[in-house]
Formats: structure tokens, sequence, C-alpha cells
């Protein structure tokens, strides 16, 4: 009891929120993330709404210390792959190894190609330039020979010819979808945009967030088409909604073992520190998760009518939450042979880090388990961290990750505008 005491006084003393360090509580903070610790979160935690004060704590730029490095479970090793990038966000593995990297502020999009003795890429390249504020990378066909390079803007898709190699466009761009949904050539919000091909390369789909926080698209049209996972043919036709209400799809990627298309979502702000949990979760087609009107456990918005009890009826819940306002952005399926076998299938997210908290949370990368099913059950392990100092400046923010072609993993981190590199030398 004088232990408890003691910490409560220490706690109080600080300033720090007593609720962050709490161990009945599933809700946590910065200072209870390191490697090889399990969280899991359930709908059945979720507080009211406004049980506590919205906050804004947004890191600022902070340098990374001198000799500070993220940290990973024994066994693991962490080097800089790249450094003196300019906001590196999404990154793709093309099929011959050369990994594609998204500049979103220059709009670039680099290529890096092997590993030197050093542990940092032996060749860069620029394959494109000129871009708006790109994002989402991917091959088409899916295979071994692709021909084209999708790029989702933050406005519009188009393709490049590419072969296998190419270190540089060979051709022009041919603009696939020349406006995502209305007004995207001057949106506002969740600026980013993902493409992927499904397994058979008959359909492509372009996640596109929402425009705001709580709009009600049924007054704001400017939110139509947004909020939505959208499906096309690959030459940009036969456009139809795929999944609705996923408040920011951040990213896509296609599970190589079911076949199941998943993503990754913030989802919404403003109603305390622990609302709403963002998530990844398979997509159901024709699926509805909630926003902007309800959320995760059929949870009504109270900002926003109840006007929409046929979706309450049929919103669906994800498969692991996350503790709130992490955003969860790049995520990859490990599909190495690197690391030990009980990895493998396993997905990797990157948590880019809090604003609407008190206590800071996320920055970091955590492991999803499935079980060498494709199946999550909830939990998620911290894998990476140590973004974060001691007395909360933020220096590193995880962003993209990819599998490597050696099989160790890459993450890009927009703060510290470099590309990190996990790999694994045995315990």
């Amino acid at each position: 009891m004088k232990s408890s005491f003691r910490l409560f006084v220490i706690l109080l003393v600080s300033g720090l929120p007593l609720v962050a360090q709490n161990a009945a509580s599933p809700f946590y903070d910065y200072r209870a993330e390191s490697p090889g610790k399990i969280h899991k979160v359930t709908v059945a935690d979720l507080p009211a709404p406004f049980t506590t004060k919205s906050a804004n704590n947004f890191p600022m730029p902070f340098s990374r210390p001198t000799g500070a490095m993220p940290k990973v479970l024994p066994g693991f090793k962490v080097e800089l792959y790249a450094t003196g990038l300019d906001n590196p966000r999404e990154l793709r593995t093309a099929p011959n190894g050369d990994v594609f990297a998204a500049e979103m502020h220059n709009g670039e999009i680099e290529v890096f190609r092997g590993v030197a003795k050093d542990g940092t890429a032996e060749q860069k390249a620029t394959f494109v330039s000129g871009l708006t504020e790109p994002f989402g990378i991917a091959f088409y066909p899916p295979g071994a020979d692709p021909q084209w390079v999708y790029i989702a803007d933050t406005d519009a898709v188009m393709r490049y010819p590419y072969r296998n190699g190419d270190l540089k466009a060979r051709g022009p761009a041919q603009i696939i979808i020349p406006e995502i949904f209305p007004g995207a050539s001057s949106p506002r919000g969740h600026d980013t945009r993902d493409v992927v091909f499904s397994p058979d390369g008959k359909k492509m789909f372009v996640a596109v967030g929402s425009g705001s926080n709580i709009d009600n698209p049924d007054d704001h049209k400017s939110e139509f088409h947004r909020a939505n996972i959208l499906e096309f043919n690959p030459d940009g036709s036969g456009m139809r909604v795929f999944a609705s209400g996923i408040r920011n799809p951040v990213q896509m990627a296609f599970h190589p073992t079911t076949g199941e298309l998943w993503c990754s979502t913030n989802e919404r702000d403003a109603l305390g520190d622990n609302l709403v949990p963002d998530y990844t979760t398979h997509v159901q087609d024709g699926g509805f998760y909630g926003w902007p009107w309800y959320y995760m456990g059929g949870h009504h918005d109270p900002r926003l009518p109840d006007s929409h009890p046929d979706l309450r009826a049929r919103m669906i819940n994800p498969d692991v939450v996350i503790q709130p306002h992490s955003a969860p952005l790049g995520f990859a399926f490990y599909t190495g042979n690197q690391f030990p076998a009980e990895y493998r299938g396993d997905e990797f997210l990157a948590l880019h880090g809090s604003w609407n908290r008190a206590s800071r949370t996320g920055y970091e990368v955590i492991r999803v388990p499935l079980h060498g099913q494709g199946k999550a059950t909830g939990e998620y392990e911290d894998f990476m961290t140590g973004f974060v100092t001691d007395d909360g400046n933020v220096w590193g923010r995880p962003v993209g990750i990819a599998v490597a072609k050696d099989g160790s993993l890459l993450v890009s981190d927009d703060a510290s505008g470099s590309i990190w590199r996990i790999s694994y030398v045995g315990k």
C-alpha cells in the first residue's frame, strides 16, 4: 500500500496522467512500450465519450540524440539503411528486390538497391519526380514480371512503364484515374492515397481517407467517396465502393495466405484520451465500419445524429483494436525467411504516434500475430520502440514498412528522414 501511494505521489508531482501506468487498464502511453510487451484492447474496454478532455499534444521537431537508436528484442539488430530523406513514407518492395519509397514533400519516388556491409543501401536513384504528394505504390501485373508501376498521388492515380531493375521510369505517366473523388485536385483533410491490386490482378483498390474528423456526409458533399476503399478495374474503369465508414484507411495489403484485403485505420479524435481506438483489420466486401455516425462496438458518436440505424445494425468490428490515437500507417506481412519461423505471415505495423492525447502513445513498430493462418486474435506486441526520449521528446516517427529481399525489415521514419533496417542475427 505504501509503495502504491509513493507511486501516486511521484506521478502527481510530475504532472503525468495517472491512468497511463494503471495496471488495471488496457490503455497506456509510451513509457509502457518496450520490445516484447503484449497489449490487447477490446471494444468492451472503451470508456464513455468525454471521460477525459480532448488534448492537443503535437510532437515538436526534435533531433535524434547522439547515439540514440531504436530498441528491438535480443537477437535482432537495427541499422540505418538510408538518411537525409525528405518525408519518406510508404515503402514497397519490387519483385526483383529493389525498394521503392514515396517522398511526399518533394513529390518523388526513390529506389533503393542492395545492402552494403554497414547495412546501408548500395544504390539510390530517383524513379520519378514532379508529383504532388505521392504515397501509394503498386506493381502491375502482380507476380514476378510487372510492366507498370502505379502511383497513388493525393489527387490522381497514374502509372509508369517499368521492367524489373529499372531505376528510372522508362516513359511518361499514363493517367489512370484523373480525379479520385470530386475536388481531389484541391483536397482537405487526409491526403494519403494507397493503391493495391488483387492477387489475380483483376481489380485495383484505392484507399481514400476522410476530409474531416466527423463531418456528416449527409450534408457535407465534400465527403463523397471519402472514408472509403474504392474498387476499380486496372484501367480505372468500373468504380464501386468496396467498403465504407473507414475514417482513414492509410495503407492496404493482401494477406499472402488468406488472400484477404487488410488495411490500417486512423479513427476519429476529440472524444477523449482513450477514444476512439485505431485499428487494423481485414476488410469485407460491402462492409461498413462506423464512421462518422458510429464507432466500434456499435457506439453512437454523440456529436452526430443517430440517423442511420440500418448501418449501425450491420457495422463490423475490426480484428485488432489499437491504443487510441497511435496513428497506424504502413504495414507489411512478413514473407521473408530471415526472422524466426513463428514470425512468418505476421503483420508488422508502424504507429506514427499521437497528437490528440495528453500523454504520448505510439511512435513504434508493432507485430500483430496472425498465428500462421492469417487470423488475428486481438493482441499485438511492441517490436521496435525507443523513438521518444525519457522526457517525452519525439525524434522518430515510423511510417512505411517493407520486407527486403534478404528477409530484413525496412521502416521509413519521416521525423528523422531515415529508413531503418532490422535484421535477425540470432540469440
